[in-house]
């Protein structure tokens, strides 16, 4: 839009100026004068502009005739395409001048300028590869997908072209939904072109959104092996991968091929947490716990998460709380210093209903980072002390508004998952949620909310029609029940207030 308001502006500028220089010409004084032999020309100063025209315009008729009069002299020798050639040059000339054009109305936003610009250079150029792809992103631009899905159909038919038209159909089913066309377009266009990055991401997650692990690891070891991907993101994504088919094999009921799959998806990513609960439950299935924790604490070690914790309290479901507390030394010895290794103590020891245990492990984290789960285990320990009702109740009125701490956050468009998913469930990412805290959105906080009516001994209302401190009776408890041994236990430290 503003390319043509200036053109405007350029032609009328010219224009004025040229009728401005010619108003000035005319009341000019003098002249020329020509002299030739005994003639003698006298010429005005409007008639030698006129004449310096006319002289130029002779001289190009002149160098295009003795081109033309080589060409034939060259065709007269024997050069059979010497003529031809001849009028190709000026035709290619008139041809790319009227592709570039198309191609800057292109990014000026021009669409049907680009498009006239594409018909005129076809016209000359007959090189549908260069115009077509022009013609298709404008009628794109100009909202014609009608268009432009016949014009991608038309570059199929050339071998050069025929990625960029499978490309274009398949980015036009994306936009319309169509996945199931668009991951058969995709796997085309992949084997056309493996090391196309961008085809590859996307082949990696339709495959991942149809379930389809098997095929999304073949696709990932061959963009592995093509160098479109580095060796540790591929080992990383291939365990991924792996993990969502041992998940398919354990639903299956193959329990064998479950155990199998789901080592085989630690090994190629030990940081993976679901990975890491998934093999541990696998060697607990072959009564194998102790490899179980070894593991699981090695993942600790790494990153402590909840779910290994609850993985670690599975496996010795039936122990006391002392039982229980002496045995998590192997994770709570790792990263002790972490608010997760913090509260998982604090949990233990209110399950063995040492409550000056359990406030010594918190600290001031409740006041260093305060979230929800820190502020209810703090109402927890001062019940358990004996503390009053509006002590309890003020911890858990402040939990209502505090964060909820980490929870699985997409990096590429911060969507907050309550679980961990390899396809993001927002953006369709593949492999891009991280444990982390997120900037905004609520989410489910790990954990049960079993034990908050012990606490406050009502039932749990909607945060939405009650006043801030009923509302903190809806606040999910963090303690697990999966850290206590049974139901009566867990009643045996907390009295209904």
């Amino acid at each position: 839009m503003i390319w043509s308001m200036l053109k405007i502006i350029l032609f009328v500028a010219a224009i004025a100026g040229a009728v401005l220089g010619a108003g000035m010409i005319t009341e000019t004084s003098g002249g020329v004068r020509i002299a030739v032999g005994t003639m003698e020309f006298n010429l005005g100063p409007l008639q030698s502009v006129i004449a310096l025209v006319v002289f130029v315009f002779a001289v190009w008729l002149l160098l295009k005739l003795v081109n033309l009069l080589v060409a034939v002299l060259r065709f007269l020798n024997g050069d059979e395409t010497a003529i031809s050639r001849y009028f190709d040059r000026n035709r290619e000339r008139k041809g790319y001048a009227a592709l570039a054009e198309g191609m800057m109305a292109l990014a000026s936003g021009e669409e049907r300028v680009a498009m006239a610009r594409a018909s005129k250079a076809e016209k000359y150029l007959k090189k549908p590869e260069l115009t077509n792809l022009i013609t298709a992103q404008a009628a794109e631009m100009a909202g014609d997908r009608k268009q432009a899905e016949a014009v991608y159909k038309r570059l199929l038919a050339d071998e050069r072209t025929r990625f960029v038209g499978i490309r274009g159909i398949m980015k036009q089913k994306l936009e319309a939904g169509d996945t199931d066309t668009a991951l058969k377009l995709a796997e085309k266009a992949f084997a056309l072109k493996p090391r196309h990055v961008e085809t590859g991401d996307i082949l990696l997650a339709l495959q991942a959104t149809q379930n389809d692990w098997s095929g999304a690891r073949k696709t990932l070891g061959t963009k592995v092996k093509t160098g479109a991907l580095p060796k540790d993101v591929g080992r990383r994504r291939d365990g991924v991968l792996a993990l969502q088919e041992a998940k398919e094999v354990f639903a299956e009921g193959n329990s064998i091929r479950a155990r199998e799959a789901a080592i085989e998806a630690n090994k190629l990513s030990p940081d993976l947490i679901p990975a890491a609960v998934l093999a541990a439950q696998s060697y607990a299935d072959q009564e194998n716990k102790r490899y179980a924790s070894r593991l699981l604490a090695k993942a600790w070690a790494v990153k402590p998460h909840p779910d290994l914790a609850a993985a670690f309290a599975r496996l010795e479901p039936d122990e006391t709380p002392q039982e229980r507390l002496k045995r998590f030394r192997t994770l709570t010895k790792h990263q002790s210093d972490h608010p997760e290794t913090r509260m998982l103590l604090a949990e233990l020891h209110i399950a063995a209903e040492d409550f000056d245990a359990a406030r010594k492990a918190l600290g001031d984290l409740s006041e260093t980072d305060p979230t929800q789960r820190s502020l209810t285990l703090m109402a927890a320990i001062d019940r358990g002390q004996g503390a009053d009702d509006d002590a309890v109740r003020g911890w858990l009125t402040k939990a209502v508004t505090a964060s909820r701490g980490e929870q699985w956050v997409c990096d590429k468009c911060n969507h907050v998952h309550g679980d961990w998913t390899p396809v993001c469930a927002e953006c369709g990412a593949f492999d891009t949620l991280s444990w982390k805290v997120p900037s905004e959105g609520e989410v489910k906080m790990h954990g049960g909310a079993e034990m908050l009516p012990l606490l406050v001994g009502k039932p749990e209302v909607p945060v939405e029609i009650v006043e801030p401190v009923e509302a903190a009776a809806t606040v999910e408890y963090p303690y697990s029940i999966a850290l206590a041994t049974t139901r009566r236990e867990a009643r045996s430290f907390v009295d209904p207030l």
